[in-house]
């Protein structure tokens, strides 16, 4: 089942495949990607992930990726 992206929410939780918490939503970026608040990054700064990364969403956005993976491959914004 396709996510859409009117289930995700400002202030989510992100969470990796391993369970880690990668970040927060702070909103969408166009239809294609997820803005993570700067507050939660390693580095004070804004992060892009696409929407592509997207395995679930409850009350949290669950993704197709471990914590590490993540890191190293979302965009800063």
């Amino acid at each position: 089942m396709a996510v859409q992206s009117s289930q995700i929410k400002e202030h989510m939780d992100v969470i990796s495949s391993d369970g880690k918490k990668v970040g927060a939503v702070d909103h969408l970026e166009g239809m294609s990607d997820i803005k993570l608040t700067k507050n939660d990054a390693p580095d004070g700064k804004h992060h892009l992930i696409p929407m592509a990364w997207v395995d679930h969403v409850d009350q949290h956005v669950h993704l197709n990726r471990a914590a590490n993976d993540v890191t190293k491959q979302w965009k800063a914004a």
